[in-house]
Parts: structure tokens; C-alpha cells; sequence
């Protein structure tokens, strides 16, 4: 029995197209955290965001069984690709703009985000310089605001930013910045202290 751990995207994809269902649950596993969390970012709400990770997983594992999948670029950049489309299409159906979290009690990006070890007095000013941070990043521009949350959420490359989003890597970086001199504004203007 091969050790599923050791096994790359595309090993576990064959292997599952096999029959073998532990291999797609590893490539569940080793996924599932940067795909709810860019999700969850653009809907706000864990019910949808659940719902929506639930579709993105549907159509992945149709799309393998049907062996519609090239093995073109890397799997987590094509299930991003779905997740971010099923989230434009959530709004698209319900006229809504995506909004990015401020702060849940039930679900925060950052306890996702592994942290050493703080002092409680630590642990309290990072949770209120990521909640005043999360809410600079809501007040930004939509096409700013996306850019950030698949950046330094989803952890995505600007030039898989550029293809999911349909744009030049250019623009993707000039949105970037155009985000951070927002975000310095902001912070400027309104006097906000981070640490």
C-alpha cells in the first residue's frame, strides 16, 4: 500500500480514479483549509460559505470521474478557480458585492493561521490589530479587496491572481498596490494604531 501522505496532487488524483476514496480525502484534507477560507472571505457567512464548499467539492469530484481534468497547472489552483467562479456566481444571482469578514465569533481566519506560542497581552493585541486590519481591507475597492483576500488569504501567486480573475499580472499588482496605499491612508487618516 503506497503512503498516502508521500503521494503528489496528481498521484492522489489517479489513485482516487482507481477507486481509492482515502486519496481523495487526503487531497480534501490537504486543501480544505486555503479553499473554505478564501470562501468564506468573499460570503461572509459560514452557512453559505459551508454550502459553497460543498458545490466546489461536487463539481470536483464530477469533473475527475467524468476525466475532465487536465493535469495541466496544479490541482489547488483549479479547485480555487471553481470556488472563486461558484462565489461570483453567488453573487451574481443575488445581486449581492462581496464583503470581506471583520470578525465572526464562530469562524477567524486568523486562528487558521498557525502562531507561536504568545502571552495572553500578545494574543490580544494581534486579535485587535487583525480585526482593525480585516476591516480596512472591507472598506477597500472590490477589485483591491479581491486581490488581498487572494493573496495573503488564499496564498496565491499574482500570476494565478491574473488567471482567475481574467486579468494581466500588471493589473493584479497594480491593485495590490493601489490596495496598500489605501490601506496606509486609511490608517493615516484615521489615526489607527496596529500594535
Amino acid at each position: 500500500m503506497m503512503k498516502l501522505l508521500s503521494l503528489s496532487d496528481q498521484e492522489l488524483i489517479a489513485q482516487y480514479l482507481l477507486g481509492d476514496e482515502r486519496a481523495f480525502e487526503e487531497l480534501l484534507k490537504r486543501h480544505q483549509q486555503k479553499i473554505y477560507t478564501t470562501i468564506y472571505l468573499f460570503v461572509k457567512d459560514q452557512d453559505l460559505a459551508d454550502d459553497i464548499f460543498q458545490e466546489v467539492f461536487i463539481k470536483i469530484i464530477d469533473t475527475l470521474r467524468k476525466g475532465k481534468y487536465n493535469h495541466e497547472g496544479k490541482f489547488v489552483q483549479w479547485a480555487m478557480r471553481i470556488a472563486y467562479n461558484m462565489c461570483v456566481d453567488y453573487f451574481r444571482r443575488n445581486k449581492r458585492k462581496p464583503t470581506m469578514a471583520i470578525q465572526s465569533d464562530e469562524f477567524d481566519i486568523f486562528n487558521v493561521i498557525p502562531l507561536a506560542e504568545d502571552s495572553v497581552e500578545e494574543r490580544i493585541m494581534k486579535s485587535q490589530t487583525h480585526a482593525k486590519i480585516r476591516q480596512l481591507v472591507d472598506m477597500l475597492p472590490d477589485e483591491q479587496k479581491e486581490v488581498v483576500i487572494l493573496r495573503h488569504f488564499a496564498d496565491m501567486s499574482f500570476k494565478e491572481i491574473a488567471a482567475l480573475t481574467r486579468v494581466s499580472i500588471n493589473t493584479s499588482l497594480g491593485r495590490m498596490r493601489y490596495a496598500l496605499i489605501n490601506i496606509r491612508r486609511m490608517i493615516e487618516e484615521k489615526e489607527i494604531i496596529l500594535q
